[in-house]
């Protein structure tokens, strides 16, 4: 079927509010159209705008080109107002009218997808000024002017977003290796939840993750939208004259991103720049996804974004309310059990012995969860079917599913060790407060 370009982008009207979340729909690279394939369950960022009108099973044409709803896996998120303010795509692919079609796209996994760069960089305009940033970690404050005479790489990323998690062991890697080079590379730390606007988080998340590359605390969105960036990760590759030569939306393609800095180096003047691109051998949250298992995808737990909810009690907005898990629940969808209170960003367990289920198919389950708002941690007991996970343990937890919530981030509770398939994982909390705001798989 030869190659197909879709690069989408979303842009924001001047009506949303300001940004407060992500979606994990996004933009197509250069995939090949064997390659294309969309995962069919309406979870939110998955065929976000027709999921809920198309069967799981029904493939979509578009252009010739016919796109398996059963199948496909995503690579980044994006970033949208609210849950009913959605955001046109623009194709740049002519011909190719995903955008006038569908609205929204999902993710791409760019791992599969081997025709993504042609090889020519070209000039996308100057690196928009760093003065949006609210603080620095790693480094003094930067600017477009301090930073001429380097390669840049701009990472804008989140600390509780997957993807941009699984993309640190190759940019901690590209700053070492590169640094005698004149590379920087320059993460931009734009928020979606609240807690991640807090410096103090900031600076503990990159202290755990042993980042020691410049950090742009963007709390207020201010470099986000000197970029008029859309996606969580998103990396931007500058030119030694303060030029953007080439972006990639998402994780994954590592390859083709490390042979552009390669060149960037080399055109800069750069000598022992070259050589094999990087094998991660990352474990835990940073190991690679396994798309091949993936049929679950982000799934909110705040009014603004849920989706699948499916206690028989009506979710209620900002108020407490007794749920109950069902019996049985079918793929891709979650309930809540005790007393809850549900807000826009996330639910909060009211009583001891609050539980939340999800059923879900992918090798990791991961959630994004907080202490009490005043900081006391929260034990918890995760149980996949029914029983301890053994040998199923995610990272943060033990093999009898035992963990704590001690501080707001990303939480791998399962990764499945053998086959995968269909599971039900159920976490029950010990005490009042905590709050839950995203699943996340991969």
């Amino acid at each position: 079927m030869g190659v197909l370009l879709e690069e989408v982008r979303r842009r924001r009207s001047a009506s949303d509010p300001a940004p407060t979340s992500r979606s994990r729909t996004g933009a197509l690279d250069i995939v090949s159209a064997n390659a294309l394939k969309f995962t069919g369950t309406c979870a939110h960022g998955i065929l976000n705008g027709i999921g809920h009108n198309v069967p799981q099973d029904a493939p979509l044409k578009c252009a010739g080109v016919v796109i398996d709803v059963d199948a496909f896996h995503r690579g980044q998120r994006t970033m949208d107002g609210s849950n009913h303010s959605r955001r046109n795509f623009l194709g740049a692919a002519a011909g190719v009218g995903f955008a006038a079609a569908f609205g929204k796209l999902p993710f791409v996994n760019t791992n599969r997808a081997a025709e993504r760069w042609s090889g020519a960089l070209v000039d996308e305009g100057p690196m928009p000024e760093l003065g949006g940033a609210v603080g620095w970690l790693n480094s003094p404050a930067l600017s477009r002017e301090s930073l001429r005479g380097k390669v840049v790489l701009v990472d804008i990323w989140t600390y509780s977003c997957i993807n941009s998690l699984r993309q640190l062991p190759y940019l901690k890697y590209w700053a070492e290796k590169y640094k005698d080079a004149g590379l920087v590379v320059l993460g931009v730390h734009s928020p979606e939840f609240a807690f991640e606007k807090v410096r103090a988080n900031v600076e503990e998340a990159v202290r755990a993750m042993r980042v020691t590359y410049p950090i742009a605390i963007d709390s207020a969105h201010g470099v986000w939208k000197a970029f008029n960036n859309e996606y969580w990760p998103a990396d931007y590759f500058i030119d030694a004259k303060g030029r953007i030569r080439h972006h990639h939306f998402g994780e994954g393609d590592y390859d083709n991103s490390e042979r552009i800095l390669q060149e960037l180096l080399q055109e800069n003047g750069a000598s022992g720049s070259s050589g094999g691109a990087f094998r991660v051998s990352a474990a835990g949250i940073e190991a690679p996804p396994d798309f091949a298992t993936a049929h679950s995808s982000e799934t909110y737990v705040g009014y603004a974004r849920a989706e699948q909810f499916a206690s028989p009690e009506e979710q209620a907005r900002n108020a407490r309310r007794t749920y109950s898990v069902p019996a049985a629940l079918g793929l891709n969808q979650w309930a809540l059990g005790g007393v809850w209170t549900v807000g826009a960003e996330s639910g909060v367990a009211e009583e001891a012995k609050g539980r939340i289920a999800f059923r879900f198919h992918s090798r990791d389950l991961h959630v994004v969860l907080g202490p009490t708002k005043d900081g006391k941690p929260v034990a918890f007991t995760v149980r996949v079917d029914g029983v301890a996970p053994r040998d199923d343990h995610g990272a943060d937890v033990d093999a009898d599913g035992a963990g704590v919530v001690k501080e707001p981030r990303l939480y791998q509770l399962v990764r499945q060790k053998g086959r995968v398939a269909d599971r039900t994982c159920e976490i029950a909390f010990a005490d009042s407060g905590v709050q839950v705001f995203v699943f996340t798989f991969g």
